[in-house]
């Protein structure tokens, strides 16, 4: 589940609220993210969220953040192309942390099998409103396309992702699928969750 933090202001949950709603629905992985807040506010953000996933052994992911990965104790960070490397980002959080890597075309995914992660991300599967990538929606085809290329690397479908669509992207080889619009229909994430997880 991804925690965007301007979708939750949008539809009036606080990120730190959002996201312990989301573990609350039984969410183990969370990736939060918050790309115009300050470097200290998404700090405290993070490491509130870090501190409430911990009695439920759930992981923290970061989106974009290597400093604020390791200063909050995530888990791990998730960057895209156009941010650190996969290499850079594991010289600041550590060989033991998750590093996971958003591609959107064939050429990134090529190279994306090559770097030091542990998952990659490819999409935007569908259409999707949350954040402007710059990219077409590439289709399930895609999905079963990069499955083959991911050689091992585990597979995270993206963009446009709903309850009813989630299957299908599933069977075409995802390993899992990234939410965030989804997930905030009407008002009680964490059943929203649990209907994600059914």
């Amino acid at each position: 589940m991804i925690c965007d933090a301007e979708a939750c202001g949008r539809a009036g949950w606080d990120l730190v609220d959002y996201a312990a709603a989301c573990l609350d629905g039984g969410a183990r992985l969370l990736q939060i993210r918050a790309k115009t807040l300050a470097g200290r506010d998404f700090l405290e953000a993070v490491s509130a969220i870090v501190a409430r996933a911990q009695p439920v052994s759930a992981t923290v992911i970061v989106n974009d953040r290597a400093d604020v990965a390791r200063l909050s104790g995530a888990s791990g960070v998730h960057v895209g192309q156009d941010d650190l490397t996969p290499a850079q980002v594991r010289a600041v959080v550590g060989p033991g942390a998750i590093v996971g890597l958003s591609t959107h075309t064939s050429e990134q995914l090529d190279r994306a099998v090559r770097e030091p992660i542990d998952y990659l991300a490819i999409g935007p599967v569908f259409g999707t409103d949350t954040k402007a990538t710059g990219y077409d929606p590439i289709g399930v085809e895609a999905v079963r396309r990069a499955s083959a290329v991911a050689r091992g690397v585990p597979l995270v479908a993206i963009g446009g992702i709903t309850r009813e669509r989630a299957r299908s992207v599933l069977d075409a080889g995802a390993n899992s699928v990234a939410v965030i619009t989804d997930l905030l229909k009407g008002s009680d994430p964490a059943a929203r969750v649990r209907e994600f997880l059914d």
